[in-house]
């Protein structure tokens, strides 16, 4: 197999890239949009075509380049059904395959430090690409996107103990110049995870990490929504004149959207529409405050008694339901539609407030 390590030294992320060679099919894992250049002239030297390229989970500390490579290289982009993104092409979940020539990537969900992050293992178990859960000698925070300590704990023990003690373990990132380790090693030497740590002495000291602020999250986290495809890539943006009353941009799939920027700035400008079902406005993301619930299979029928002359601004978990719901008032007649681009999951991520109260 073809094998190389690739890294990016102001995040001090690694990306993988992984072929056949035979087939000369490719993967690459954790891409970074700034090195787009570096990774297709490297992909054309080694002769390979890139199948796919897939993300651990949604980063906030990089703008990925899943999209940027799609649209260059015509791969499939791989992200966890569970990342809250609709910017994929294909969302996969625990042990589905990645197949690229005579190899394949088995899929294994570790989540905790995001709900949707991924390791990928190759089928003899040989390597493991583990992202952000687990590092060399260490794991990735559990204190915002939905991370949670004692997740990220059983996920490991779970997921990644459970290989053979020699599997090759690259983790997403590394700050200390260190680029492999082992799945032994890490069971054996991990402050965190390793010994006999239990599972409290683990939640324990992730609660009194104190961690900064992420520096790049607030442009990192909503571009890794859309895949990290710069708006004027993939579609050129086209404000609508039609529209003047919110700053619309087509997607690539044709749906009117607005930034979550936008929506919180001008809460009034248009009806918020909820269109998650209702155990989702409760639960891990919560709902704006303000919104109207109108659950997706409803929008149609409710619809027809709404004003034409009125704005909505359409809101779902990630952005797919929403956008299917614009859509449908815009055949309905209705003007004034957008989805909020990146949906409740993107709001969580700029941390605008949210509510867990049920709503009539």
């Amino acid at each position: 197999m073809i094998f190389r390590q690739l890294f990016d030294a102001e995040s001090s992320t690694y990306t993988y890239v992984l072929g056949d060679e035979k087939t000369r099919a490719a993967v690459i894992i954790d891409p970074v949009i700034e090195h787009v250049e570096r990774d297709v002239t490297l992909l054309a030297e080694l002769g390979l075509k890139l199948t796919f390229a897939l993300d651990t989970h949604v980063h906030a500390d990089h703008v990925t380049a899943l999209g940027t490579l799609r649209d260059r290289t015509g791969c499939q982009t791989v992200l966890s059904e569970k990342a809250g993104v609709g910017c994929a092409d294909r969302y996969v979940q625990d042990q589905q395959r990645i197949e690229f020539g005579d190899y394949a990537l088995i899929v294994r969900e570790t989540p905790g430090h995001t709900s949707g992050c991924l390791t990928f293992v190759l089928s003899d178990a040989s390597m493991a690409f583990t992202g952000d859960a687990l590092l060399i000698r260490g794991s990735g925070r559990t204190d915002f996107q939905q991370g949670d300590a004692r997740v990220l704990y059983q996920s490991v023990h779970e997921k990644l103990f459970s290989l053979p003690d020699t599997c090759l373990v690259y983790p997403g990132h590394d700050y200390k110049g260190r680029t492999c380790s082992s799945v032994g090693e890490e069971k054996a030497y991990n402050p965190r995870l390793g010994g006999n740590r239990d599972i409290e002495a683990f939640i324990d000291i992730m609660c009194k990490l104190q961690l900064a602020y992420p520096k790049h999250i607030d442009v990192a986290l909503p571009a890794n929504l859309q895949c990290g495809v710069p708006r004027d890539v993939t579609a050129t943006p086209d404000v609508l004149s039609i529209a003047p009353w919110a700053p619309i941009e087509m997607s690539a799939g044709g749906v009117p959207e607005v930034p979550v920027a936008w929506v919180a700035a001008h809460p009034n400008a248009g009806r918020l529409i909820d269109v998650r079902e209702t155990h989702e406005l409760t639960g891990e993301l919560g709902h704006i405050p303000s919104i109207e619930h109108v659950p997706l299979a409803q929008v149609q029928a409710q619809a027809a008694g709404w004003d034409r002359d009125d704005a909505f601004v359409v809101v779902c978990r990630s952005g797919r339901r929403s956008g299917k719901a614009a859509m449908t008032l815009k055949a309905m007649g209705f003007e004034k539609v957008v989805s909020m681009r990146g949906g409740m999951t993107a709001w969580n991520g700029w941390r605008y407030p949210t509510s867990n109260a049920a709503v009539s």
